[in-house]
């Protein structure tokens, strides 16, 4: 395991200071150009993160608003819907609405 290189402290003129070698320069440079990459990467990533959330959000809201019974017209979609399992083993059976509300709700519960 390689220890941590010491700095060399010298005093200019009156002051403190750290001298490092061309290398150690470049290297520190280098550091902080990965450093500032990285943080512009995480904060595209937060800002997306909020942006998917605030989508997921106004997608519950919308499916909430849509009215008490499903577009097949066959049942009241609820956290009780009948076709919520179905949804999940058979897309084909279930209704839409009942399947992307479920989808919403487990998602939401596992992240609580």
């Amino acid at each position: 395991m390689a220890t941590t290189p010491q700095p060399r402290r010298i005093r200019l003129a009156g002051r403190e200071a750290v001298a490092l070698t061309p290398e150690e320069y470049e290297q520190l440079v280098a550091s902080r150009r990965q450093i500032g990459g990285q943080s512009a990467r995480v904060r595209v990533l937060a800002h997306q993160a909020k942006r998917t959330e605030q989508l997921l959000c106004e997608l519950e809201t919308l499916i909430d608003a849509q009215g008490d019974v499903c577009r097949d017209r066959t049942h009241v979609p609820s956290v009780t819907c009948p076709d919520t399992e179905a949804a999940r083993k058979d897309a084909d059976t279930a209704c839409l609405r009942c399947a992307v509300a479920a989808l919403l709700r487990r998602h939401r519960d596992a992240t609580s």
